[in-house]
């Protein structure tokens, strides 16, 4: 079976009805703050009348620069990508196929300086006749970066795995790096020396501030500037739409109308009791968790570490589902977007001779989801814009023809 970016790939339990139901509104999410299609409609008509150079760096890079060409054309004259890793570049028009650059991705090395230098070139090579348009996603923090005088690639490495240890909040982790950055905390966007462009971001941090986005890779200067900044996706919108999803499947739906940011296993304990006591059949969250790791951590992430404690508190109680996953696709060190778990997700992970506490306790989440079968890989996304976390109340009887999209009832939002 071929699976396009953004899909989950299908295990041997994902085609029971409830599981592919919350894989489906993992992909509605998904689909809504894709970077191509979200770039495409901010930009819409007309192109404007000056030759464009964009700049896209972050995860959701090659998907934003897609939708750039979708809107505008051949008035773009040149693409720079700063990415993760190397992507299709087959539905960028002929003769316009994008100069690209990798960096590393969650740790910055020496690729990561490599790609800064270009920008700062690129931005200095550009032409006064030329409209600047930059696309910043999430990511952008390791991927691309110049050292302020007197640091070095070590410290901000090092920054970079105390975030990992202490369980850092993302607004801070990003005002630490900029203060360790030539182009970081509005810096690149000063050295456009008060030129007109334009800054369209899909946000991954808490208020949708371009001053954290990417550590303030486009953020605005202290002494301001021309440039025209606009968050054109981010977690809410993803929220919005798999709660508008549920309901037009008639599903009673609760969508939480704040972003959650504490440890993972708190959160794990919340979203459980909220899913067991309320009503709702579908609860659906965003935001990003922490985990504080140990000495020698094992293998997970975030959202894998989250699903893993909830799988704990769910078991045996056979209407409970819950998926916790990151937009991105990716979720800590691995290349899974994260975990969708049940209530026998624990005694499948009892079978293969492992326990939930342990692997908790040893930040091994990855192991004991491996086991049960409830690990969710998508690959690339297209986008980033933080975590979705999807719980389902509903009994296996009850989820047949919601699933397949029969006995549609009307719409209900708590």
């Amino acid at each position: 079976m071929r699976n396009f970016p953004g899909t989950p790939v299908k295990k041997m339990d994902d085609f029971q009805p409830r599981r592919r139901l919350l894989l489906e509104m993992f992909r509605t999410g998904l689909a809504r703050v894709h970077g191509r299609r979200c770039v495409a409609a901010a930009l819409g008509e007309p192109a404007p009348a000056a030759p464009v150079w964009v700049a896209a760096v972050g995860k959701a890079a090659t998907a934003m620069a897609l939708g750039a060409h979708d809107a505008l054309g051949r008035a773009i004259e040149r693409t720079l990508l700063i990415t993760r890793e190397r992507e299709d570049l087959s539905g960028f028009p002929a003769g316009a196929v994008p100069e690209v650059w990798l960096g590393s991705h969650p740790v910055p090395d020496e690729r990561s300086l490599a790609a800064g230098e270009r920008l700062l070139t690129w931005v200095d090579e550009l032409p006064a006749a030329v409209w600047p348009l930059f696309l910043i996603s999430g990511g952008a923090s390791s991927l691309v970066e110049v050292p302020a005088q007197g640091a070095t690639l070590e410290d901000l490495a090092a920054l970079t795995r105390e975030s990992f240890s202490s369980g850092m909040p993302i607004g801070e982790l990003n005002s630490r790096r900029a203060a360790l950055s030539r182009i970081k905390g509005g810096r690149l966007a000063a050295r456009l020396e008060g030129r007109t462009a334009r800054a369209l971001f899909v946000s991954d941090v808490p208020r949708d501030d371009p001053r954290v986005i990417g550590s303030g890779l486009m953020g605005p200067p202290p002494g301001g500037d021309r440039i025209e900044r606009v968050v054109v996706a981010s977690v809410d919108h993803a929220v919005a739409a798999v709660a508008a999803h549920a309901a037009q499947l008639g599903l009673l739906v609760h969508a939480s109308g704040q972003r959650f940011a504490d440890g993972a296993e708190r959160l794990a304990a919340r979203f459980a009791h909220e899913l067991h006591l309320g009503e709702a059949q579908l609860r659906v969250w965003g935001g990003e968790s922490t985990v504080e790791l140990p000495p020698h951590p094992g293998r997970g992430g975030r959202n894998q570490h989250l699903a893993l404690a909830a799988a704990r508190l769910i078991a045996g109680r056979g209407e409970l589902l819950l998926l916790a996953a990151g937009t991105d696709g990716s979720d800590g060190v691995t290349d899974d977007a994260g975990a969708l778990v049940d209530a026998d997700s624990c005694a499948r992970m009892t079978l293969a001779q492992l326990d939930a506490d342990d692997c908790l306790a040893q930040a091994d989440s990855a192991a004991a989801l491996a086991a049960s079968g409830d690990l969710v890989h998508t690959g690339p996304t297209g986008t980033n814009v933080g975590d979705l976390v999807i719980g389902l109340k509903l009994s296996a009887q009850d989820a047949e023809p919601v699933a397949q999209h029969r006995d549609v009832r009307a719409p209900r939002v708590l």
